[in-house]
C-alpha cells in the first residue's frame, strides 16, 4: 500500500526549496511515509497557510500581541464539542478545547484536537476543475456554474427535474441544509438526501412512530445521572469519545453498570461490566430475550405502563415465543448472560440505551430501534432524567440536516409532502402554491391511498438507492426516466454499499457534480474520460452558522478564517446555482444577499417562522449568540444556566424550544419529561396517532405534565379545540386571524402554542407511547434473517420479507436474494464499524497528515481460528470476497476481539479498488495521504422494509491469502 501523495512538478515552493533538513517536502515523505512520524512531520515541512495573509491591526478583541479567538463546534462527530480557535492576522495559528464547554469541558479526541489542519489542509480542491479526456482542467466558478448549469437544465427538458439528484450533507451546518432542502423543492424534485438515510433513518423513523419524535430523548450530560447503560451497536470509545467520558462520569459517580452488546469486543465493551457478544443482525432476538426476563420475574413497571404506553400487551405475547433456549439459538447468548443483563437493567435504574449504526443498518432497522424503545418503556426509563433513549449520531450535523428534511420523503420539520405540508412552507417561502407545484414534473407514476399520486407529493429515491436510479430498467421506476445526473454535495460515496454497481452507475450518468473541500472518491472510482465537475466548498470553519448536536442542542459557530484558496461556502454556491438555473428571487425571497452571499442570520429567521412541528421557532441568532458567547455559565449535568444572559435556559434551546422566541422558552432537555411544566421544558408523549386505535384508548390515562389544566390526556391542538375549552380568546385579535382554520403546526403566529402552553399542556397532545406500529411491515418488532445469512436453519424459521414492486419509486428484492444458499461458499459473517482516527467516508481525516499517521492501512479483523483455517498469518495480505462477485486486498489483523465465523472492516477508506491502486485519478495535489480499498465495495444488497437503510452490519464472506 502506497501511503505518500503521487510525486508532483507543480507544488509551489516546497519541492523547489529545501527544508532545513536538507530533504524537500515530497523526498522527505517519500522515505518516511511508513516510519513513525512520517506523515505528520511532512505536513510540519508543508508551507503554513495556502493564501497570502494581509497585515491587519489587531482586533479590538485581543490585547497587542495577542491572537483573536473564535468560538466554534467541532466538525466530525455529532457530541458537538466546543474549540477555541486562535487567528492571528487572518491566520489559524493555534486552537485548545474549550475548558468551560458544557459538553467537551476541555476535553478533546484524536479527530477533534487535529482540526487546525482541515481548515489549512493542503490536500483539499483548491479551484473548480472538470475532466477532459480524462484529465483535470482547471475551470472559473463563472465557466463551471454556466456548463453545469446548461446541462442540468438539458437534462430536466428532455427527462424532467426528477433526473437531476441532489445529494446533500450532514456536514452542512443548519442554515445551509435548510436552503439546499428549499433549493431542490424549487428546482421542482423530491430526489434529494443526505447521509442520515445509511446511517439513522431506522432510528427517525422507529423512535417517531413509537413516542412522537424521532431524536434523542436526552443528553450525553444527562447520562451523568444513569445508573445503567446498554449500549447496543455503540462503540463511543471509538466513535463518539468525549459522549464515552460521559458515560465513564457516571460509572465513577453513581457506579452505574455498562452492558455493550457488540458482536466484536471493542474498546468500549473493555469497559464494560458485560459484554454482550450477540450474532450480527439478531437484535429483536436479544431485546425479547431480555423482556422475557423482565416479564417472567416481574420487573416491568405496571403503573408506567398502564398510564402511558400502548401495544405491550403484544409485545409480552410475541416475547413468550423467546425462551432462553431459543434466545441462545438464534443469538448465541446463553440463559445466564441474558437473565444478568435484564437484572441488571431492572434493578439499576433510572437505565439508558444507547445505539448507533450497528443496531440501525439493517433489512430490519426499524423493528430494531422500535424493540429497543419497547424495552425501554417495559422498565419505565423514558421521560426520566438518567433514562432516555440516547441516539449517537454521527457527523457534526447529521441531527440538524435531518430535521431540516434533507431527506427525499419530507419537508423541513418532518411535514411529509401532503399538499398541506407543501402549502405551509409555500406560505412560509412567500411563494405562490401553485407556482412551487409547476416546478414538478406533472405526471402521476404512484397512487395514495387508491388515487393517482404526482411526484411533488411522493417519496423520491433514496440515496441508499440512487444507484438503482440510474441502472434500474426505465419501466420499474416510478418517475419519468432515470437519474441522469448526481450532484455528490459534501457525501463521500464510499460510505455506501454495492460498490461494484455505484461505479457502473458513475460510469453511465451524463454528469457528476462533486461539491467538497476535497475531492472524494467520487472523482476516482469511475473510469471515465469527461463529465465529472469539482467545486471546491469551504469548510465549515471559513463560514458560520448554527450546528445540531445528537442531544438537540443548537450551537452557533464562528468564521475562524476567510475561505482560502478559490473555495466558496455552500450557501454561496447554492446562490449562483440558483442564479444560473432561474429561480434565485424565488429561493432568497425572504433572505437578504450580499454581493453573493446570503445573510445566514435571515435563513435562521425564515426556518424559524415555519418549524412549528419539532420547535425550531425559539432558537433566534441572538439566543444562540448568547448562549455560544456564555458557555461557562451552563451547568456540566443539568445543562441549565445559573446566572447570566441565559439564566435558566437549557444550553443551545434544545428542541422543542416552543414558541416565538420573544416566548422565551428554555429548550428541552429531556423528551416526554412529566415532572416540569412544559413552560420549563416539560413534556409528554406526542398524540400523532389519533385518539383510538381498534376501539382502545390511545391518550394517555392519569399522566401530564406538572401543571396542566387537562390532568388527563388530550388530542393535538387546533382552533377548534381551543373554542372548545374556552381558551380562543386568550389569543390576541392578530393571532386569531393567522390561526384560524389552522392547528399547532401550522399557525404561523405561534399563537395556539403560546396558549396551551400557558394552560399546562404540550401543544401536540398528551398520548400513550405505542409498543406496536400497525402502519408498518412488522406490527410488533420481528425478529427476520439477514438475506445474507450463514444459518439455513433460521432462515426457515424466521425468513425475510416478500420482494416489494415498489418502494421509493424503485422495486426491492427481499426474499428472491435470501432464498439463495451462499453458506458453503462463503462460511463469514462480515460486518463493519468505525475508527476512532477516521470519520465518514474518511476523505478529510486521511488528508489530515496528523490523523493519517495514527491508522495507515486498511484491514479485516479475523478470528485465529478462522485465520488458522485459511491459511492466513497476522499482518498478511488477504482476499476478502463475498456473494455478488465483489472482491478487497486488506491486511489481516487476527485477534480474538471478533468471534470464530465473524469477520469486521472499518469503512474510512477509499482510493484503491478491488487490488487497483487510484492514487493517479485524483487531482494534482489532492489524493489523501492514506488510501485504502472501501468496506463498502463488499458489502451486498439489503434494505430496510420502511426506510430503506442499506444493510451494512451483516453480509458473508470468505477470506483467502492474497
Amino acid at each position: 500500500m502506497r501511503l505518500t501523495p503521487k510525486q508532483s512538478t507543480s507544488d509551489s515552493s516546497s519541492d523547489k526549496e529545501q527544508s532545513q533538513t536538507g530533504l524537500s517536502r515530497r523526498s522527505f515523505l517519500g522515505r518516511s511515509g511508513i516510519a513513525a512520524g512520517g506523515i505528520a512531520a511532512a505536513g510540519m515541512l508543508a508551507p503554513p497557510m495556502m493564501r497570502k495573509a494581509k497585515a491587519t491591526s489587531a482586533p479590538a478583541s485581543a490585547g497587542p500581541g495577542k491572537p483573536e479567538v473564535k468560538r466554534t463546534i467541532c466538525t466530525h462527530c455529532s457530541v458537538g464539542c466546543g474549540v477555541y480557535a486562535e487567528v492571528e492576522k487572518g491566520v489559524w495559528t493555534g486552537q485548545e478545547p474549550a475548558f468551560d464547554h458544557p459538553f467537551n469541558r476541555g476535553a478533546h479526541c484524536a479527530k477533534g484536537a487535529a482540526l487546525r489542519e482541515h481548515g489549512h489542509g493542503e490536500r483539499r480542491l483548491k479551484y473548480p476543475m472538470k475532466l477532459v479526456d480524462g484529465k483535470w482542467q482547471k475551470l472559473s466558478w463563472e465557466d463551471a456554474v454556466n456548463e453545469i448549469g446548461d446541462g442540468m437544465q438539458k437534462i430536466r427538458d428532455e427527462s424532467g427535474p426528477d433526473s437531476v439528484y441532489w445529494l446533500g450533507s450532514a456536514k452542512h451546518n443548519n442554515e445551509q441544509a435548510y436552503l439546499f432542502r428549499k433549493f431542490a423543492a424549487l428546482w421542482g424534485t423530491n430526489n434529494v438526501d443526505h447521509q442520515a438515510r445509511i446511517c439513522h433513518s431506522t432510528t427517525v423513523a422507529g423512535v417517531a412512530n413509537t413516542w412522537g419524535y424521532g431524536a434523542m430523548t436526552n443528553s450525553f450530560n444527562d447520562i451523568h445521572n444513569s445508573q445503567s447503560a446498554i449500549l447496543i451497536g455503540s462503540n463511543p470509545a471509538e466513535a463518539h469519545p468525549i459522549a464515552m467520558q460521559h458515560l465513564l462520569y457516571a460509572k465513577e459517580r453513581n457506579k452505574a453498570k455498562l452492558i455493550v452488546a457488540d458482536p466484536r469486543f471493542s474498546r468500549t465493551a473493555a469497559k464494560g461490566d458485560q459484554h454482550l457478544p450477540l450474532r450480527p443482525g439478531s437484535d429483536v432476538a436479544m431485546i425479547w430475550g431480555l423482556l422475557w426476563h423482565v416479564f417472567e420475574n416481574g420487573w416491568e413497571d405496571k403503573q408506567y405502563i398502564d398510564q402511558r404506553v400502548f401495544g405491550m400487551d403484544e409485545v409480552k405475547e410475541e416475547v413468550k415465543k423467546w425462551n432462553p433456549a431459543e434466545v441462545e439459538r438464534v443469538t448465541g447468548l446463553s440463559e445466564e448472560q441474558m437473565r444478568t443483563a435484564a437484572k441488571t437493567l431492572a434493578t439499576n435504574k433510572p437505565g439508558t440505551v444507547i445505539w448507533c449504526m450497528g443496531g440501525t443498518q439493517h433489512t430490519t432497522g426499524n423493528n430494531n430501534t422500535r424493540a429497543y424503545c419497547a424495552l425501554m418503556l417495559a422498565l419505565g426509563n423514558i421521560g426520566t432524567s438518567g433514562g432516555g433513549a440516547n441516539i449517537f449520531r454521527g457527523h457534526d450535523n447529521v441531527q440538524g440536516a435531518t430535521d431540516f428534511g434533507v431527506l427525499s420523503h419530507t419537508l423541513p420539520g418532518y411535514y411529509g409532502l401532503s399538499g398541506g405540508a407543501w402549502k405551509h412552507w409555500s406560505k412560509v417561502w412567500g411563494l405562490d402554491y401553485d407556482w412551487v407545484a409547476s416546478r414538478f414534473d406533472q405526471d402521476s407514476y404512484e397512487k395514495a391511498k387508491g388515487k393517482p399520486a404526482k411526484p411533488m407529493n411522493t417519496k423520491g429515491i433514496p440515496v441508499s438507492r440512487w444507484v438503482d436510479g440510474v441502472l434500474e430498467d426505465k419501466a420499474n421506476i416510478a418517475q419519468k426516466d432515470n437519474l441522469r445526473a448526481m450532484v455528490f454535495w459534501g457525501h463521500a460515496p464510499n460510505s455506501q454499499t454495492r460498490g461494484a454497481d455505484m461505479k457502473k452507475a458513475m460510469e453511465k450518468l451524463d454528469m457528476m457534480v462533486i461539491v467538497d473541500p476535497y475531492p472524494t472518491a467520487s472523482a476516482v472510482l469511475p473510469d471515465r474520460k469527461d463529465g465529472i465537475y469539482l467545486l471546491p466548498a469551504t469548510t465549515q470553519f471559513e463560514t458560520y452558522g448554527s450546528v445540531t448536536a445528537s442531544n438537540r442542542s443548537l450551537q452557533w459557530r464562528d468564521e475562524v478564517i476567510k475561505p482560502l484558496f478559490d473555495s466558496r461556502p455552500d450557501h454561496v454556491i447554492m446562490y449562483k446555482l440558483a442564479k444560473k438555473l432561474g429561480f434565485a428571487d424565488q429561493l432568497f425571497k425572504n433572505i437578504q444577499v450580499n454581493g453573493e452571499e446570503p445573510l445566514i442570520e435571515d435563513i435562521t429567521r425564515e426556518f424559524n417562522r415555519g418549524m412549528w412541528t419539532i420547535g425550531y421557532t425559539g432558537q433566534s441568532p441572538e439566543r444562540m449568540k448568547a448562549h455560544q458567547q456564555n458557555w461557562h455559565t451552563f451547568d456540566y449535568t443539568t445543562l441549565e444556566a445559573a446566572g447570566g444572559p441565559a439564566h435558566g435556559e437549557t444550553y443551545g434551546l434544545p428542541w422543542p424550544c416552543w414558541g416565538t422566541p420573544e416566548m422565551k422558552h428554555p429548550g428541552t432537555h429531556i423528551l416526554y419529561d412529566t415532572s416540569k411544566p412544559v413552560a420549563k421544558g416539560g413534556l409528554n408523549f406526542r398524540a400523532r396517532f389519533g385518539v383510538e386505535f381498534e376501539g382502545k384508548n390511545l391518550l394517555a390515562e392519569g399522566s401530564y405534565p406538572k401543571g396542566n389544566e387537562l390532568k388527563d390526556g388530550h388530542p393535538e391542538f387546533n382552533d377548534k379545540l381551543l373554542k372548545k375549552l374556552g381558551w380562543w380568546d386568550d389569543l390576541t385579535d392578530e393571532e386569531k386571524a393567522l390561526a384560524e382554520g389552522k392547528n399547532w403546526k401550522t399557525d404561523l403566529s405561534g399563537g395556539i402554542q403560546r396558549v396551551a402552553i400557558a394552560h399546562g399542556c404540550a401543544p401536540f397532545g398528551n398520548a400513550k407511547a405505542r409498543s406496536v406500529v400497525w402502519t408498518f411491515p412488522d406490527r410488533v418488532p420481528l425478529h427476520r434473517e439477514p438475506l445474507y445469512s450463514t444459518r439455513r436453519d433460521l432462515v426457515a424459521d424466521y425468513p425475510t420479507y416478500e420482494d416489494r414492486k415498489s418502494h421509493y419509486r424503485l422495486p426491492t428484492q427481499y426474499s428472491s436474494i435470501q432464498a439463495q444458499d451462499f453458506s458453503q461458499e462463503y462460511p463469514i459473517i462480515l460486518t463493519s464499524g468505525r475508527l476512532v482516527e477516521y470519520e465518514g467516508g474518511g476523505e478529510e481525516t486521511r488528508s489530515n497528515p496528523w490523523l493519517a499517521e495514527l491508522q495507515q492501512e486498511m484491514f479485516v479483523e479475523l478470528n485465529p481460528v478462522d485465520a488458522n483455517n485459511n491459511g492466513v498469518r497476522d499482518g498478511g495480505q488477504v482476499w476478502v470476497h463475498t456473494p455478488e462477485g465483489s472482491k478487497i486486498k486488506v491486511k489481516a489483523l487476527v485477534t480474538k476481539r471478533v468471534k470464530p465465523g465473524v469477520a469486521f472492516i472499518p469503512f474510512h477508506f477509499a482510493g484503491e479498488y478491488q487490488g487497483k491502486d487510484l492514487r493517479s485519478k485524483y487531482p494534482e495535489g489532492s489524493d489523501p495521504y492514506v488510501l485504502g480499498e472501501s468496506a463498502n465495495t463488499v458489502m451486498t444488497y439489503g434494505y430496510d422494509s420502511v426506510t430503506q437503510m442499506q444493510e451494512s452490519k451483516v453480509s458473508m464472506c470468505k477470506i483467502s491469502v492474497a
